[in-house]
């Protein structure tokens, strides 16, 4: 009935003629878990009660039944089902707006351990390429987690002047340094319950790092100026781009203070290695940002779609998303083409980039089949001659390296 009918509120008696209204309670809680509801009993127990209540009832009434009691129950149910139906709603809308945008095995299996340390309180390090994702993966944890409900602060340690930072962090006390004009919150006390995030954590120095594994070990710090020991509950995702194993070598990251950050380790594969993702990508961004500028949606053909894959996009997905901003600015037209992107100028590959010979060698295979093919108008016979191999291994070509007109 519920699913057919607009409900907002239901009254449920838990003594049914064909049916136990405790079942009723399960199912409905199963279909519309914000959905407010009532138990009334004639001859209810306290266990009952706390059973209905553990279930998701509302609240529980006893009979005989006062118009008064049933009118103020039915106010506050029904104020109660506008709140949870708008906290659904923020989750919805949250989730709409953190999402990790692809269908390749990389990020899949980076889906699956979100999920996975999401529900914990561990420490996480993000590592991954600027542009990769980051603050992205970190947001999704703290969505995800009992933790929801509190403040997702974020700390750019790589933007903030050294002796700016620990007052970032841990506040200060007015009077405590020229400019302190008065007290002040960190980013630690304002993530109190929540999650903070600190981004390119590789940034911080020395005596920065040994303060924040302080906080750590102890849970408690000390506002800049300040002697009160302050107590925090705070998850601490942090995100770096170096190779830490490199800088804790070269002295340039505390050992210890690694190892604390490092309990649950997660990789952002770089975009040039889930190329597959790139279509899907393509349409996700020319989708939102023609929204977002309340324009049409606009389309773009497989040639220009082949420029995308074939580049190595050095800046990854938040390159990828500017990239689709300014053709959705700039091209009059309602499909993009290789011309615009021709015009947009994409830069070649740099092959010195890679890790691997056949990872170069490879991508600059494709990319030399995928201009010839382009120059040929597609023309298999042509574009075989002017490589000069078979047709049969230039088709086998396209096929492997997912070339399409």
């Amino acid at each position: 009935m519920i699913d057919v009918i607009p409900v907002d509120l239901v009254f449920l008696d838990i003594w049914l003629p064909d049916r136990d209204g405790m079942e009723v309670l399960e199912d409905i809680k199963t279909k519309r878990e914000s959905l407010p509801v009532v138990m009334i009993s004639g001859h209810g127990t306290v266990e009952i009660a706390v059973k209905a209540t553990k279930i998701g009832a509302y609240d529980f009434l006893e009979k005989p039944l006062s118009l008064e009691r049933v009118l103020i129950t039915a106010q506050r149910a029904l104020e109660r089902g506008t709140i949870e139906r708008e906290i659904q709603a923020l989750k919805e809308n949250v989730s709409k707006r953190w999402q990790l945008v692809g269908d390749s095995p990389a990020i899949k299996t980076l889906r699956r351990q979100i999920d996975m340390v999401a529900s914990s309180s561990s420490r996480v390090l993000v590592m991954g390429e600027s542009g990769s994702g980051k603050e992205l993966v970190a947001r999704l944890i703290h969505e995800k987690s009992p933790r929801a409900h509190k403040s997702f602060v974020e700390v750019n340690c790589a933007a903030i002047p050294s002796e700016l930072i620990e007052s970032e962090l841990f506040g200060h006390e007015k009077g405590s340094f020229t400019g302190a004009y008065e007290r002040k919150k960190g980013k630690f006390e304002l993530a109190d319950g929540g999650t903070l995030f600190l981004d390119e954590v590789g940034d911080m120095s020395l005596q920065t790092q040994a303060k924040v594994l302080r906080v750590i070990e102890t849970q408690e710090f000390q506002r800049v100026g300040g002697n009160k020991n302050i107590s925090v509950d705070v998850r601490i995702v942090a995100a770096t781009n170096k190779d830490f194993n490199e800088e804790v070598a070269n002295g340039n990251f505390r050992e210890d203070l690694f190892f604390r950050l490092n309990v649950i380790p997660l990789n952002v594969p770089p975009l040039r290695e889930r190329k597959e993702d790139i279509p899907i990508l393509v349409e996700y961004f020319l989708q939102n940002i023609a929204r977002e500028y309340g324009r049409p949606v606009k389309k773009i053909n497989r040639r220009a779609l082949d420029l995308f894959i074939g580049y190595n996009w050095p800046g990854n997905v938040r390159e990828l998303r500017n990239s689709i901003e300014r053709l959705i600015i700039m091209t009059p037209a309602q499909t993009i083409t290789e011309k615009n992107v021709t015009f947009f100028n994409l830069r070649p590959h740099d092959y010195f980039s890679f890790k691997t010979l056949r990872e170069a060698r490879d991508t600059f295979e494709r990319d030399f089949i995928l201009k010839k093919l382009q120059e040929n108008n597609w023309n298999i016979s042509r574009t075989a001659e002017v490589l000069q191999i078979e047709r049969s291994n230039l088709h086998r070509k396209i096929k492997a390296f997912g070339l399409s007109q």
